[in-house]
């Protein structure tokens, strides 16, 4: 099994633990709507650029909330978490980018549904599924945190340290310190549910609050 599909099968679990209208940490999304969207983004990539392209927007979401309206009763959130679970079609692109489209998007949506439902305690992972979600958010991460006015270095306790953005004009240097999960949920723009210290002068922590969420 590749780490994608290990997450994979945690989101799942989430979601049947949760039930179809647990809140997520994704803003107006209930558990069914964060399910819809999964399904969405795997079976019409086109459709579902709208999370990304706000011209899109509204026809995204009229997607997903017509999908998930089929799961709100037991049998219908049933079939979307199956549907979850079976993953893309096998025409589709992300059946065959594995972790680089995957890992850290399965990763960030099983914590919006499990944080959201009021675990916060984070999950114990394996060496080496910390060591390929790292490898991933450094990649991410410069993207992830491009309309951050100031520098950001991302430090995990006793391990690795990464320079991912510049300053820019007269802005410092951020650094965020946490274990991985807990970076890569800073980076995704759910700062207020990450257990991370973020060290830096005011007006940088401030701007830098702006752009994560917290």
């Amino acid at each position: 099994m590749t780490w994608h599909e290990f997450e994979r099968s945690a989101l799942v679990e989430a979601l049947t633990a949760a039930g179809p209208d647990a809140p997520t940490l994704c803003e107006g999304w209930r558990s069914r709507q964060l399910a819809a969207h999964v399904i969405i983004r795997e079976s019409a990539p086109l459709l579902a650029a709208g999370v990304v392209v706000p011209a899109l927007a509204g026809r995204t979401e009229r997607a997903i909330e017509d999908l998930a309206a089929d799961g709100a009763d037991a049998s219908g959130y049933a079939d979307l978490v199956a549907k979850v679970a079976a993953g893309p079609p096998r025409w589709s692109p992300l059946g065959w980018a594995g972790d680089s489209a995957n890992l850290l998007e399965f990763f960030v949506h099983t914590e919006d549904v499990r944080r959201g439902a009021g675990l916060d305690t984070p999950r114990e992972l394996a060496t080496d599924h910390t060591q390929a979600l790292w490898q991933r958010l450094v990649r991410a991460a410069p993207m992830l945190y491009r309309h951050a006015p100031c520098g950001v270095v991302l430090v995990v306790p006793g391990g690795p340290r990464r320079a991912v953005r510049r300053t820019r004009g007269d802005a410092g240097t951020v650094v965020v310190r946490g274990d991985v999960g807990e970076l890569i949920l800073h980076a995704f723009g759910r700062g207020t549910a990450a257990r991370v210290h973020v060290l830096g002068e005011p007006t940088d922590l401030a701007a830098l609050t702006r752009t994560t969420g917290g």
